[in-house]
């Protein structure tokens, strides 16, 4: 199976390495490297809201745009939804996606 790396990078800016399987989501990848800003409180059913993560604008259009119902929970995010916003859950790692950037927010509660 391929191997993704990606990049989470904190609210004070520390950038954190994130290596999860094509397939996988990148809130689980995040989940299993232990990164901290990624609560995952429903375990990626999409009902929490607090896997959200910033897609950096040069990846949006390999990400493309959430689902209806994940634009709707977006609403329920912990810190306001900017353009650039998606929940983690439901952003799935393949190797196009090799690189890709996101921010964490300050808090997702």
């Amino acid at each position: 199976m391929t191997t993704v790396t990606v990049f989470l990078v904190e609210a004070d800016g520390t950038r954190r390495t994130v290596e999860g399987r094509s397939g996988q989501s990148l809130m689980r990848a995040a989940v299993s490297n232990a990164i901290e800003g990624i609560a995952a409180d429903c375990g990626g059913c999409m009902t929490c809201a607090t896997c959200h993560v910033f897609i950096d604008d040069a990846w949006l259009e390999r990400v493309g745009t959430p689902s209806a119902d994940e634009d709707s929970m977006l609403d329920f995010t912990a810190v306001p939804r900017r353009p650039n916003s998606r929940l983690s859950c439901q952003v799935v790692l393949e190797p196009r996606l090799e690189g890709l950037v996101a921010g964490l927010p300050e808090t997702q509660y």
